[in-house]
């Protein structure tokens, strides 16, 4: 009788290592951890530079294993269409770079299927608040007055699909 067990991590886009917190968890069930990383590796490397949340799903008795990736939060994908390290400490104050509306519906995308918002509108005002909390502004403005653009109508040519 086969018995899955699911394990979640949080991993370096394509830089995961056979230590812990993958090793200690997965070593004493008997499976070859370096494959089960090689996978992790394949799967994350259009993440490198982002932490990424994996889950491997392992039969225990075949020992056959699948690994599912998350999507990087939103404030990571910014961070990474930006090229900074991070976003400002002090958010309103200080601003640590400008995305393009068109960079912000790409991130809203991406997080499409893990959002909690009914439309691409939403995720995309949801991008703009982490924009906001981040000290990121969008097409050179605050991006609240963006998004009360959107609710006004002002970009819905962006979302037609």
């Amino acid at each position: 009788m086969s018995e899955k067990k699911s394990f979640d991590f949080l991993v370096a886009g394509g830089a995961a290592t056979a230590g812990p917190p993958i090793g200690s968890a997965l070593g004493p069930l008997g499976v070859n951890v370096p494959a089960i990383v090689e996978s992790i590796n394949k799967a994350t490397k259009d993440y490198a530079g982002m932490r990424v949340p994996v889950r491997v799903v392992l039969d225990t008795s075949t020992k056959v294993f699948e690994v599912h990736v998350g999507t990087p939060t939103t404030s990571a994908l910014i961070v990474r269409e930006l090229g900074v390290q991070k976003g400002s400490g002090k958010p309103g104050v200080e601003n640590v770079g400008n995305l393009s509306l068109e960079q912000v519906l790409k991130i809203a995308r991406l997080k499409k299927g893990k959002s909690l918002a009914y439309s691409i509108k939403g995720i995309v005002k949801e991008a703009l608040g982490s924009c906001a909390s981040m000290g990121v502004t969008v097409e050179g403005k605050a991006p609240r007055e963006v998004a009360l653009e959107i609710d006004a109508g002002k970009h819905d040519s962006l979302f037609e699909d």
